[in-house]
């Protein structure tokens, strides 16, 4: 059966319905059967949309990517806002290797490039060459994750130790085995070819957390390259981890970078004409970095290696999403499919496909005639949608906050889709500058546009369809309960999606045109994305402003547009302020709400690039300035103007602007 079959997806962000997901009526649920009862509740028309979206009551239920965005940012605050936890040597870390312990191994150790049959790992030392290396730069928010004591950056044997030049205590190194879909092409085995994971450590709150060196040497997985990272993109990598953070989106983290001080070949261009660059380690660090194509692999392989697929979705939700290992099945809940056969999906049956309790209420409405009328209305009780639902909303929940902050990833092949919903993976990533649905920032994505800002919703959906066939493959799912959980997807993004667009409009209710017309006019004049947007919050909702001066709190956005298209802005903003009137909220405390998600700094390719250049001559300054700006995105921080400047000319040539898959 082809998942995809019965799903149409539609985002276009230069049409009035440029947030539309439009899905097959015929697929969405339209009853809930409880067997226990044995007939048929209907649900409510006005209860319909709330019990299949993010309802406030789902939500306080389920672990979303919200609960999980809103607990990342706060663990670099300190959770209990105390500082009394004593912090730690790094020989004083709580190791665990569940990963190595509980799942299947690779039998050799060697770096020979080869098939990895039957294993989810391989282990392996970091094998790479330093000179002096140097600490970079260092997360100390991260370092905070792992209860480590910032004065263990001082340490004179830190660069060794996280170059891996020499072991660190405790540590069990590993390559991970995974394989993927590469611009929508299966590609067979992938897997760690240049990072190789520590080990996890365990927090005293028994926060579960992945060490990883990227760029630290050959694997069995690293093909014909050279396991090896140069200092250019391991910049990027570090600074769009932690900026990501600060802008509340799910993402990988990173401790420390660190330059080995030996140079490393690379064709940046594939013009054939390699350089050398400084080669550099980033220590990333996440809950985990399985990604959907660890699952794909077994199951592309099938027969025996199929038990792995469920072997490692039991390690994942024993680990990861624990909250649905004790799945109550005291209540058996199941939907309608709506088909002419009226299947059912059973909800609480199955731990990989989904499991929602539900409640009664009863409602007593009084007619016309005074005779009493009542009906069941179903709401979400208590447990989150089981495995692969959360996969799927937490995804789409992650690109929804991509789109609201113009930020596109380049290159989201299934084996850089994170299980756990982060963003993961930073290769050749861009923040849009002027506006246009069509940008993408890799170059090999040139031709197609696959992974262009436009598509990433869609993209996103194709890839939880590969995910849930690979579940069906190994019978963890049927295939309704993989056509609901691709539903879910659709569904959380556009709820997710309109209320991130609703908010940067300082609107209290979705308005549909009103956001297509804005987008489309940014389209039209290329206006800077996020510049915009911050400015917008300038605009007063007095709908007495003359029609020649309605335009001035946008004038540093609005830049070289014609008489026509003065005209055209004027319409939108007299149809803008018009909605705001009607709000109720006051100009300063609708810009303050602006404010707080509509950041003034964004990490712009250009920044990256003056942190590159000055890091390649040994100058860290502007890195660490930089990323102490990009912790800030949402204040003013006076005096850090520049960082919010458009990008100068310099900043379109070659190489700043796009990057290749492997830079």
């Amino acid at each position: 059966m082809q998942i995809l079959s019965r799903i149409s997806v539609s985002l276009s962000h230069t049409s009035s319905s440029s947030t539309a997901l439009l899905f097959s009526k015929s697929l969405r649920p339209n009853f809930f059967h409880h067997p226990k009862n044995s007939f048929t509740y209907p649900i409510h028309p006005n209860r319909r949309r709330a019990l299949f979206s993010s309802s406030p009551s789902m939500e306080s239920a389920a672990v979303t990517v919200d609960s999980v965005a809103d607990k990342l940012k706060k663990q670099s605050l300190g959770n209990d806002g105390s500082n009394s936890k004593r912090m730690l040597k790094l020989e004083e870390l709580n190791w665990d290797h569940s990963f190595v312990r509980e799942l299947p191994a690779d039998p050799r150790t060697d770096t020979i490039p080869r098939e990895v049959l039957h294993a989810c790992y391989t282990k392996m030392l970091p094998s790479v060459e330093v000179e002096n290396p140097q600490l970079v730069v260092w997360s100390e928010s991260v370092a905070e994750l792992l209860e480590l004591d910032p004065k263990e950056f001082e340490r004179p044997d830190f660069p060794l130790l996280f170059s891996g030049a020499s072991p660190l205590v405790g540590a069990v190194p590993y390559a991970q085995n995974y394989g993927g879909h590469q611009f929508g092409m299966w590609a067979g085995q992938l897997g760690d070819g240049r990072a190789i994971t520590l080990g996890e450590v365990l927090n005293s709150k028994s926060e579960r957390w992945e060490l990883q060196l990227k760029g630290a040497g050959k694997t069995p997985y690293s093909r014909f390259a050279d396991g090896l990272a140069v200092l250019r993109s391991s910049i990027r990598e570090f600074l769009c981890s932690e900026a990501m953070h600060s802008l509340g989106i799910p993402t990988t983290r990173a401790l420390c970078l660190v330059m080995t001080g030996k140079d490393v070949s690379r064709d940046m261009f594939y013009d054939g004409n390699p350089k050398d660059e400084p080669g550099a380690i980033v220590c990333r660090v996440a809950e985990s970095f399985l990604r959907f194509g660890s699952y794909q692999l077994h199951a592309f392989r099938g027969k025996e290696d199929l038990e792995i697929v469920r072997t490692l979705a039991d390690y994942t939700i024993r680990h990861h999403f624990p909250h649905l290992e004790n799945m109550s099945k005291s209540e058996s809940i199941s939907f309608s499919t709506g088909e002419e056969d009226d299947s059912v999906v059973d909800l609480t049956s199955n731990k990989y496909a989904g499991n929602i309790l539900v409640f009664l209420k009863w409602i007593v409405y009084a007619c016309a005639e005074s005779v009493l009328l009542f009906y069941a209305e179903l709401g979400v009780a208590k447990e989150s949608d089981a495995w692969a639902v959360e996969v799927a909303e937490r995804t789409a929940s992650t690109i929804a906050r991509w789109q609201g902050v113009g930020f596109t990833h380049g290159v989201m092949n299934t084996d850089n889709m994170s299980v756990l919903g982060l963003t993961i993976d930073y290769g050749p990533f861009g923040f849009l500058d002027a506006f246009d649905p069509s940008f993408t920032p890799n170059t090999t994505d040139l031709p197609g546009r696959r992974y262009c800002f436009a598509n990433q919703p869609d993209i996103g959906l194709w890839n939880v369809a590969q995910f849930a066939t690979t579940l069906s493959t190994a019978q963890l799912l049927n295939d309704k309960e993989a056509n609901y959980a691709m539903e879910r997807y659709g569904i959380k993004f556009m709820d997710d999606y309109q209320a991130i667009m609703t908010k940067k409009l300082g609107l209290v209710k979705y308005n549909k045109h009103m956001i297509g017309e804005l987008l489309k006019n940014m389209a039209v004049d290329k206006v800077d994305y996020t510049n915009f947007f911050r400015l917008l919050s300038n605009i007063k909702a007095d709908p007495t402003i003359p029609d020649n001066q309605l335009l001035i709190p946008l004038k540093a956005a609005l830049l070289d547009i014609g008489q026509e298209r003065k005209e055209a802005w004027t319409s939108w903003v007299k149809s803008y302020i018009q909605e705001l009137s009607t709000s109720g909220v006051s100009d300063d405390e609708r810009k303050a709400s602006m404010n707080s998600v509509n950041p003034k700094y964004i990490l712009r390719n250009y920044l990256c690039q003056s942190a590159i250049d000055a890091a390649e001559q040994e100058d860290f300054g502007e890195i660490r300035r930089l990323l102490k700006v990009m912790q800030r995105p949402f204040d003013e921080q006076p005096g850090m103007e520049k960082y919010a400047r458009l990008p100068p000319a310099w900043a379109y040539r070659p190489g700043v602007g796009m990057l290749s898959c492997s830079s």
